[in-house]
């Protein structure tokens, strides 16, 4: 039986973190972003062309990751192809609190729709990366092969981005600070007292420190303890872990979870997210309350109006 084609493309950016694997199962259409290291130029191909363990390894021996925005030439013509083939397109974006990308690919698809007005071209602010973002493009998919149009879909993923909830600590400071994330004092007195930081989404898709742990046990304690607080459905969750060359450390904390049962999918961060976080990191996204309803009502009032303008 020849199942029924989707009433739209998913285009999804490599720094979802996704495995390689889940990518090719998904029918989407998956762009990698570059990278530069000490010997050259490199593309994010969810780690297809350089192993992990090889660029964290090189990142713990001194050598420097750069990350760059998704190439244009690649963007434009994948945007004019769709529009060629009128199909409608929805395209799940990194978020633009920590790449000006998003702001890139939007006035890429305002340049493709000039010319060709009947495309239905839809760019999506995620508002999240790494395994947060990925948690919302595995559910987006499953949305989209629900039937949804583009439209449709794209206004979904504009409301479910607030309800999906990413979680997860480091290992050290250090390359935070290499980011100028955090002031060189603060990642000192970080080492020295082993102080783990616990880091989040705000809802405009910065990374917030929602708090510190001394020592990786307490860590990993804290993050379940969020995920054990803060997943809905838990007995038929489906949970998405990810580590940072450290799947040690993200089994202990799959073990942490309280849940009866979960599909739990498992994956590796990648170099676009892992260049500022470095080695260590150990993170778990899933469906929970709405996030805007732990912002203050001034905060509340200035989103509804940014909205307005």
């Amino acid at each position: 039986m020849t199942l029924p084609k989707p009433k739209c493309k998913l285009v999804i950016d490599s720094s979802c973190d996704l495995p390689f694997d889940v990518i090719e199962s998904l029918d989407v259409e998956a762009l990698g972003f570059p990278f530069k290291m000490g010997d050259g130029d490199y593309v994010d191909d969810f780690w297809q062309s350089m192993s992990p363990e090889e660029f964290y390894g090189r990142l713990e021996d001194g050598d420097a990751s750069y990350t760059a925005q998704l190439s244009i030439p690649a963007v434009t013509e994948m945007f004019e192809r769709a529009a060629e083939e009128g199909t409608p397109l929805v395209f799940l974006c990194l978020s633009s609190g920590l790449s000006g990308t998003y702001d890139t690919i939007c006035r890429l698809a305002d340049e493709v729709k000039a010319e060709h007005p009947e495309a239905e071209i839809y760019v999506v602010d995620t508002l999240l990366a790494s395994i947060a973002e990925g948690f919302l493009v595995l559910e987006a998919v499953k949305q989209r092969n629900n039937g949804l149009t583009a439209a449709e879909l794209a206004a979904w993923a504009e409301e479910a981005r607030y309800y999906v909830h990413g979680y997860f600590t480091l290992d050290t400071l250090e390359h935070l600070r290499r980011g100028g994330r955090i002031p060189p004092i603060a990642a000192s007195a970080g080492a020295k007292l082993d102080i783990k930081p616990l880091l989040t989404f705000d809802l405009n898709g910065h990374l917030k420190i929602d708090g510190l742990a001394r020592g990786r046990k307490k860590s990993l304690k804290a993050v379940a303890k969020y995920m054990n607080e803060n997943a809905i459905e838990p007995d038929r969750a489906q949970i998405v872990f990810g580590n940072a060359v450290c799947p040690k450390d993200m089994r202990v904390l799959e073990g942490m979870y309280s849940g009866a049962k979960a599909l739990f999918v498992e994956t590796g961060i990648g170099p676009v997210i892992g260049t500022h976080v470095g080695p260590g990191m150990v993170a778990a996204s899933f469906w929970g309350p709405d996030r805007r309803k732990e912002a203050s009502f001034g905060d509340r009032i200035a989103k509804n109006v940014k909205k307005r303008r």
